[in-house]
């Protein structure tokens, strides 16, 4: 057995220990090591213009449809297409309206004859009752009998008149001068009376279409910023008296009479409304859970990388004294920039602008100003 001289024992036990008080420094600095947080302060609504996107639409959009069912023969137009008014955009199989309008003219024929009979019945029968050949009763008939025929004969040359309309809307023609923005109907397509196949956005004055957040009242004006720097005003036209259920948002047209005439329907623009105030319909009043909003919140404007919609609903991270507390919000509207929301804040918090999903309450963090 191999015995170890005390002086070497010694020192193998002096190096350890002197390698484990260099590493314990090591250790406490990573446990006293807080994650750093970009921080910001939430704006509120009532002070600052909304923006928002918009799309150019012209002030009357028509859907176009035929008056009479039928199979579609030939379509002459396409999407994105200018068109005059009166211009055949598409054409049905004619073919059982043309038999409609000669099954009427022999009606008209045969009631005609019917009428002009009945009409020498009643000279002759008014003839021999001038001279008492047949009583006054017999007069009456014939009047009848002739009156009857006369409306036969009207009627028919009514439907006459109708099937000859219904020939001629085998042919879709445009109402007006405009731009077809979408076309559905093709040829061979079976389509019924009033059923959509083109969409025309009628020549002349144009809008600008947004979607505004549920329960913001829609403000009377506003500006849309051009690519080139300018701007165009905007006044209020309309606004949808109810709010889309999937998007829970409000349809708002504005007239916009000096957009320029180059820039095309459809297209995506940078819309600023002037002051618009908190939302007009308040939370309800209940207690603060993680979808619900504590009952006096207003509207605030919130980085879109500020929400954590995890699993116990939408909320965003409050740093106060260095630790993090969730605060429910509830969200009004979202773009790629930022988010609208009614939440329980003031302007001097501070909330996390972006990395929410790493984060949990009473997390110990280090602030950074976004």
């Amino acid at each position: 057995m191999v015995r170890l001289r005390p002086s070497i024992v010694a020192l193998a036990l002096s190096a350890t220990a002197l390698l484990g008080c260099q590493r314990a420094p090591e250790r406490t600095a990573s446990a006293d090591e807080r994650p750093w947080v970009a921080t910001t302060q939430p704006r509120p609504l009532g002070t600052q213009a909304l923006g928002l996107s918009g799309t150019v639409r012209a002030r009357v959009e028509a859907p176009l449809a035929f008056q009479v069912g039928g199979r579609i023969v030939k379509r002459h137009a396409d999407a994105g297409q200018a068109v005059r008014a009166g211009q055949v955009l598409f054409e049905l199989d004619a073919a059982d309206l043309e038999q409609a309008v000669r099954a009427a003219e022999a009606d008209l024929a045969a009631a005609e004859t019917a009428a002009r009979t009945a009409q020498a019945d009643l000279d002759r029968v008014r003839a021999l009752q001038a001279q008492s050949f047949v009583s006054a009763q017999a007069l009456e008939r014939a009047q009848l009998s002739a009156r009857e025929a006369a409306s036969r004969r009207d009627a028919a040359q009514a439907r006459l008149a109708q099937v000859r309309n219904n020939r001629g809307y085998a042919a879709l023609r445009a109402p007006a001068d405009g731009v077809l923005t979408d076309v559905t109907g093709q040829p061979g397509q079976v389509v019924a009376a009033g059923q959509p196949v083109a969409t025309l956005a009628q020549a002349g004055a144009r809008e600008v279409e947004v979607q505004l957040p549920d329960g913001v009242t829609p403000p009377p004006r506003g500006e849309v910023q051009l690519p080139g720097g300018h701007s165009v005003a905007l006044t209020l036209r309309e606004a949808a008296p109810v709010v889309d259920p999937l998007g829970r948002t409000r349809r708002a047209r504005y007239r916009a009479p000096d957009l320029p005439a180059e820039l095309p329907l459809g297209s995506v623009v940078a819309v600023r409304l002037a002051g618009p105030n908190a939302p007009t319909s308040a939370p309800t009043a209940s207690a603060p859970t993680a979808s619900a909003p504590a009952a006096g919140a207003a509207a605030w404007v919130v980085p879109v990388g500020a929400l954590d919609e995890r699993a116990e609903g939408p909320r965003v991270w409050r740093v106060r004294e260095g630790k993090l507390e969730a605060v429910p919000v509830r969200v009004l509207r979202v773009d790629d920039r930022q988010a609208l929301v009614v939440a329980p804040l003031a302007p001097q918090d501070r909330i996390v602008a972006l990395g929410t999903h790493l984060l949990q309450p009473g997390m110990a963090v280090r602030e950074r100003a976004s």
